[in-house]
This record gives C-alpha cells, sequence and structure tokens, in this order.
C-alpha cells in the first residue's frame, strides 16, 4: 500500500499537561533498559487500535474503509534517517489525538475493555489481544527519535484528518491535515546516534523478537535483488512477523508439523523434544503455556550459565526473556512461552511486579510437567530412558533442595541395582518396592563412584547371598539428593555399610564355619588388637564381621556417626574434608585374613604384618570412594611386591 500523502496547515505549539516535561526525561532516560523497546510499544499500539476496529466492525456498520486489510506496515529511508509506521486501526479525531497523546497515562485501551464488556461482546475474544495498559508506551519513540509526527484518521466517516508532532522537548502542536484512508501513520525522524533502526536488518529482529506473535500482519517494505536477466531490482512488501502464537490456541488446532517448526524457530534446536506440555488455565489464573524439554540438555552451542527460563509474553508481546521466577530452578532445562495478562507488570513493562500469581502458575507447570514425564515413562520406557539420561540430575537436584518436589518427582527417579544386567538397566523406586521380601521392612541401597566398582563391594555380599536387593547410587548427585528423601512410601532407605542395620542373622553353611575354625579365637583377637593398635584413631573400631563371606574386610558408619551422605557432599564440595572414622570389620573365614593371623602368630615382629593391614585399610577407603589420594598407596604396594617376588621370602 502506498504512503498516504499528508497536507498540513500551520499549528501553534501547545504545551504537555501534567509535567510532561520531566515525565519524559523519566521515560526517556531511565524508564526503559533497552531502545528497541520502542518498537515494541508501538507495534503494541497500533494492534491495539486494529483490535478496536475490529470490535466496532461488529458492532457498527458505518465504518470509513470497511473493505481495508487489518494490518501493520514499517517503511524506512536510510538516507532521510526515518521511520515509517502505519496501521489500519480505529484512528483518532483532534480532541482524541490530544487526549491520547498530549497526555502521559491516559490510556485509551482501558476504556475500550469497559465498553467492550457493557457491550457484552467478550465472549468473541475482541479484546484478549488488547496490550495497551499504561498509556506511556508512545513516548518511548522519543529514546531514538529527534522529532516524531502522527498523522490520524477516525473511523468515524465524517471525521476529519488530524496530525500530531513533537521532538519531546515539552510542547507539541497538533492541526488539521489531509489523510484519505483510514489509521494512524507515525513517522519517526532518527536520532544520528540511532540510525540502525532505519536498516532492514534490524526491524526483523525487533519484531522477531518482542512482536513476532501479534495478531495482525507486520510488512516491511523492502527492495528485492533483481532478477536474473533484469537490471532494477523490485520494491516489495514482506511480512515480518509469525502472526500466530500457537500457545494460544488449542492443542486440537495445531498439528505435529506446527509443533515442531514452532520448536526449531523458538530454540534453534533442530533435534525434536523428547516431551511437550501445552495447556492454559482460566481460574484461578489466567494463562496459555507451551513447554519443551529438548533431547539433550547441551544442545545449546553458546550461552551463559544464566541464560535459562521461560519466555514471558503478555497477550502475545514479549515482555521478558528468560524468565526464571516460572518454574523452580531445578527445571532450568525446560524450555518454553508463558502467556498471562493477569501477572501484574511495572508501567514499562519490562519488570514483573512481585505477585502470588507468579507462585500458582509455577505451582501448575511443575504438577503439570511432573504428570506428563510420568505418562512418558509408562508409555515410552526408551524415550524416557533417554530424558533420564540427560536430565536426571536436575530432578535429583529438585528432591535436595525443594521438599515439596517429592510428592511430584519420586518416582521418576531411575537407578541400577544389584539385579541389573548393566550400567544401563535401570530400575524405579516402584518396581524395587514391588519386589521387596515379604518381611523386608527398608530400602537399601550402596553409594559408590561407579557401577562396576560398587557391584564389587564387600558390602553386597549378605545381601547377594540372601537375595535381597539393593539400589547402586553412583551419581555424584545422589549424596545430595539423600539429604532431601529418606524414605519412600513409608519405607525408610538405609545405606548397607550402616553398622546399626538390622540384617537377620543367618546360620553358617559347614564351609564357612570350617573355614572360620583354622584361626582359634586367641589368635583372631590377637589380630584384631594388632588392627587396632596399627591404625589407631583412623578408625572408631575393629569387630569380626557378621556378614562379609568373601572379601576380608569392609569398613562401615558407627551408629552415631555424622550422616554419611553429608560426608560424601562434603567432599564433593571440598568443604572441611576429612576421611570419617569408620568401624573395620574383618572376616574370620577369608583366606588372607587368615594367612596374616598366622604371620602374626609366627612373629609378632614380622616387619610385612603393619603394612598389609594399612594396605587393606586403604583398599577399603578406595572402595568406598573416599581415599584423598590413592597414589600415596604406590610406594607400600611396590614394598609389598618386593617381598612376595624375594627369594625366599617368607610370605606364603
Amino acid at each position: 500500500m502506498a504512503k498516504d500523502k499528508v497536507k498540513e496547515t500551520k499549528a501553534s505549539p501547545i504545551e504537555f499537561r501534567a509535567e510532561i516535561q520531566q515525565l519524559l526525561d523519566i521515560i526517556i532516560h531511565s524508564l526503559y533498559s533497552n531502545q528497541e523497546i520502542f518498537l515494541r510499544e508501538l507495534l503494541s499500539n497500533a494492534s491495539d487500535a486494529l483490535n478496536r476496529i475490529k470490535f466496532e466492525m461488529l458492532t457498527n456498520r458505518d465504518v470509513l474503509d470497511e473493505d481495508a486489510e487489518l494490518g501493520i506496515w514499517l517503511e524506512i529511508d536510510q538516507d532521510a534517517k526515518t521511520l515509517t509506521i502505519r496501521d489500519t486501526g480505529i484512528g483518532m479525531t483532534q480532541d482524541e489525538i490530544v487526549e491520547s497523546l498530549g497526555t502521559i497515562a491516559h490510556s485509551g485501551a482501558r476504556e475500550f475493555l469497559q465498553a467492550m464488556q457493557e457491550a457484552g461482546k467478550k465472549g468473541q475474544g475482541v479484546g484478549d489481544d488488547v496490550i495497551g495498559q499504561f498509556g506511556v508506551g508512545f513516548y518511548s519513540v522519543f529514546m531514538v527519535a529527534d522529532e516524531v509526527k502522527v498523522t490520524s484518521r477516525s473511523y468515524r466517516p465524517d471525521a476529519e484528518a488530524v496530525v500530531w508532532s513533537s521532538t519531546g522537548q515539552g510542547t507539541y502542536t497538533v492541526g488539521p491535515a489531509e489523510k484519505s484512508d483510514r489509521g494512524t501513520t507515525i513517522e519517526i525522524k532518527l536520532k544520528d546516534d540511532n540510525k540502525e533502526f532505519a536498516q532492514s536488518y534490524k526491524l526483523r529482529q525487533v519484531v522477531k523478537t518482542h512482536s513476532d506473535f501479534v495478531a495482525f500482519p507486520i510488512y516491511l517494505k523492502e527492495e528485492k535483488p533483481p532478477a536474473e536477466g533484469e537490471k532494477e531490482g523490485t520494491i516489495e512488501w514482506t511480512q515480518i512477523n509469525e502472526q500466530t502464537a500457537i500457545w494460544r490456541q488449542s492443542a486440537r488446532e495445531v498439528d505435529e508439523e506446527k509443533y515442531q517448526s514452532f520448536y526449531r524457530q523458538f530454540t534453534f534446536d533442530f533435534g525434536e523434544p523428547l516431551l511437550r506440555v501445552h495447556t492454559s488455565a482460566d481460574a484461578p489464573v489466567q494463562f496459555y503455556a507451551l513447554l519443551f524439554i529438548p533431547s539433550k540438555k547441551d544442545y545449546k552451542l553458546f550461552g551463559g550459565k544464566d541464560d535459562y527460563g521461560l519466555k514471558l509474553y503478555s497477550r502475545k508481546v514479549l515482555i521478558k526473556e528468560n524468565f526464571k521466577d516460572l518454574l523452580p530452578n531445578y527445571l532450568r532445562f525446560v524450555e518454553g512461552v508463558v502467556d498471562s495478562e493477569d501477572i501484574p507488570l511495572n508501567v514499562s513493562r519490562e519488570l514483573v511486579q512481585a505477585t502470588p500469581i507468579i507462585e500458582k502458575i509455577k505451582g501448575t507447570l511443575v504438577r503439570r510437567l511432573a504428570s506428563q514425564l510420568s505418562d512418558l515413562a509408562d508409555d515410552d520406557s526408551d524415550k524416557y530412558h533417554t530424558f533420564w539420561k540427560e536430565f536426571g540430575g536436575f530432578i535429583k537436584e529438585g528432591l535436595a533442595t525443594d521438599p515439596d518436589s517429592k510428592g511430584k518427582f519420586t518416582d521418576l527417579l531411575r537407578f541400577t541395582s544389584s539385579t541389573s544386567e548393566n550400567a544401563d538397566d535401570l530400575v524405579s523406586l516402584s518396581q524395587y518396592a514391588g519386589r521387596m521380601k515379604p518381611d523386608q521392612t527398608e530400602i537399601y541401597y550402596i553409594i559408590g563412584d561407579d557401577y562396576k566398582v560398587v557391584s564389587r563391594s564387600p558390602h553386597l555380599e549378605y545381601f547377594k547371598k540372601h537375595d535381597i536387593e539393593v539400589l547402586y547410587l553412583t551419581d555424584p548427585l545422589d549424596s545430595f539428593m539423600l539429604i532431601g528423601l529418606t524414605e519412600y512410601n513409608g519405607k525408610p532407605l538405609k545405606n548397607v555399610d550402616d553398622a546399626s542395620l538390622d540384617l537377620p542373622e543367618v546360620e553358617k553353611d559347614e564351609a564357612e564355619a570350617k573355614a572360620e575354625e583354622k584361626i582359634s579365637s586367641d589368635e583372631f583377637d590377637a589380630l584384631i588388637t594388632r588392627f587396632k593398635d596399627t591404625l589407631g584413631d583412623r578408625v572408631e573400631d575393629v569387630r569380626p564381621s557378621k556378614i562379609l563371606t568373601d572379601s576380608p574386610c569392609r569398613l562401615v558408619n558407627p551408629p552415631d556417626a555424622a550422616n554419611a551422605n553429608m560426608q560424601r557432599v562434603q567432599r564433593l564440595l571440598g568443604k572441611d574434608y576429612e576421611i570419617p572414622k569408620k568401624i573395620m570389620e574383618i572376616n574370620q573365614g577369608n583366606v588372607l585374613i587368615q594367612n596374616l593371623s598366622a604371620r602374626l602368630a609366627a612373629n609378632s615382629e614380622d616387619e610385612l604384618i603393619n603394612p598389609l593391614i594399612e594396605q587393606l585399610f586403604e583398599n577399603e577407603l578406595v572402595t568406598e570412594g573416599i581415599h584423598p589420594n590413592p597414589a600415596n598407596m604406590i610406594p607400600r604396594i611396590y614394598q609389598l611386591m618386593e617381598a612376595a617376588t624375594r627369594l625366599g621370602s617368607e610370605m606364603p
């Protein structure tokens, strides 16, 4: 559409009302954090004007240019450093333009909504897209403009066109103009420092960021390169906004291709998301949401540690990127958009005011995510396995930091266990509980650094022998998780290295009884004493083991020891960590222990006895994953190897 030619008459300057100059200074220099916001505000005003004319067309047949396309047109002149924004909205009379542009904080949007409600037309959805709230957004244009001229003609057929202009220096002029069609045209003379807004790429960027989903088409006038064989290019109007906010549509109205296209454009991730949550609510808070869980946690090639959070929209206009208050921090891997008219904004519409509404939306979103993740686990185990591999650590973080998460996310946990065939064979707490022995009252777990290492732990011997399943907690985050997760469905979680475990004693078989008979009680007591003397205060106690069947020894936590999980957390964080004092249990039936006892009985001064005891102790520190520096064992290992290879060595 061609740009209007406007004929103006000379007008006298008029002072702004209500200490406008001071308010303009605040708006221009303090209210907005980003200069490009001015375009968002002007496009929002144009969208409001278009929504109002839609309403008038429903209730009033006497409308100027009834067949005109409802849209917004942008035109630039790089040489003149001008930007022109034109709409075919409701337009303004001279009195309306003075009221709207001569008074800061006047808002016709609120009056329009009130009138629409009184007319009983709200059910037709016209008002859902009315954006303007405060009546100050227009003045943000003076952040980038030396001069602004607004030419408008009302939808009323007998209304005359009017032109308003100002440099933002305390006065404005207003007078009659010639404009043949309905709507408003804003001509902006850009400051030298802001001439980038007369560049096509910049306008595309701002529209894509802030106004991509305005309900009306936004066209940009551009010169296209000449076609093959042509000398000159062509001038075309190109639509540059997406227009359709699919999160405001019913899920039944959006096909899979549209979801995938939106996800790719929204996240720049060309993989398919693992999960999509499309939801809305009307009470107690009105909002629309479309959330995605990516297929990989590191899909972003670039971005800092704070580059997360949902995009917050109000009536399809972006208010804030990376808004972190709509989901708890442990769900920061979730991408998406929330659009709500109920969230109160500050006057610049860049900041969200503190309000319980945010918490209500957050609670709803968390419940929906937990529910659909649970459905995914039930319906598609392979896809859920991928989710757990990528994002399981975040769920554990939530259980450690947010008490409210336990009821929603505990059943999403997955672990390997003593029944797993490999490290990828996962079990849920629900599955574990369903396989418990009839008389089993506790859920057992073991903490370690690696599936293969843990599976060889001496702590498991009793449980494997009696077919009692043990969960393997091999993720560093598991220790943090256990701070908040102490039971499941009334069954306490117990570490198998806890000395206070109340395990039923089982009668030893004949082979085990004969093995223990190889060491007399006096000799075994002497060996325990030697262990205590050698290890000193590094252990809480040394005692016979009641459950070991194969391994020579193990380390267990004393009943009154500090929380073992907290010890591990402190080690992982590097905070005031010392090797915890544990109880060392010795297996009387183990051949290595029997040989060591024999050496002690033969010669209490044997120089290899103490190094062997030290090595047994530090082997268990390594197995437990709490040895501060395993490399320190190497000299002693060489010493023992030398003795073992020495001709005539007394080592059996």
